[in-house]
């Protein structure tokens, strides 16, 4: 009962702040027909409501399932496992991931169909599924993230150096919505699971940064369909 008030006060707080923003401006600039007014206030109500049944359902669900499924992988002692269930549960979570469908449909309306919705959302979908895998790596053998996000980052900036100029904003946009509220979860929950198990709880802490790691992917990756394209 506590996590379900605390839920909803951490949404009520998060959704009063632009509520009341946009209700001042609606009555001293912007002056937005009353319909339009009216229909924002019933999504402010429609969002909120959402946002407590998705965070519930993130906590209850998603975090513990991708724990215990982290902690199940490394008990198993075969990296190979490990690294390929890291891969398919980062394809999968992206694919299911909202941020990533609604840059999908701007973009495919912005290109005028050259860049389609799917092409996307699968160039997106393997590029964290490859760095999720890699993260793996370097929880099971203990390499430095500075490394890592070394090499991926100079690997983007001389990518990009060969892809058409329009490649490059939607690339790094592309980053930016796999760290929506359904892929940060899994994926954060999943590595620290790894970690607790092959390295005690006292190392868990390896399992952040795959999140930084897994935004490294979907830039390189539409990149890479941009030379494709080109």
């Amino acid at each position: 009962m506590d996590n379900i008030k605390d839920t909803i006060l951490e949404v009520i707080y998060s959704i009063i702040p632009i509520t009341i923003v946009i209700t001042i401006l609606q009555f001293t600039l912007i002056g937005l027909p009353a319909e339009t007014f009216i229909q924002f206030m019933i999504g402010v109500v429609m969002v909120g409501f959402g946002l407590v049944l998705f965070l519930l359902g993130v906590n209850v669900g998603l975090l513990p399932v991708g724990e215990l499924i982290g902690s199940a992988l490394s008990k198993s002692k075969k990296v190979w496992m490990i690294v390929l269930f890291g891969f398919l549960l980062g394809v999968v979570v992206t694919i299911a991931e909202p941020d990533v469908r609604v840059l999908a449909s701007q973009v495919d309306t912005v290109s005028g169909g050259e860049i389609p919705q799917s092409v996307l959302i699968l160039a997106v979908a393997l590029g964290v599924g490859i760095f999720v895998a890699l993260a793996m790596l370097r929880i099971v053998f203990n390499i430095s993230i500075v490394v890592i996000l070394a090499i991926g980052y100079g690997l983007i900036f001389t990518i990009a150096a060969f892809t058409p100029p329009v490649f490059v904003p939607i690339s790094f946009d592309s980053g930016g919505v796999t760290t929506g509220p359904l892929t940060v979860p899994f994926v954060l929950a999943l590595g620290v699971g790894v970690a607790s198990v092959i390295r005690g709880k006292t190392a868990s802490t390896d399992g952040f940064g795959l999140v930084a790691l897994a935004s490294i992917g979907p830039v390189l990756s539409v990149l890479i369909l941009g030379v494709i394209y080109a």
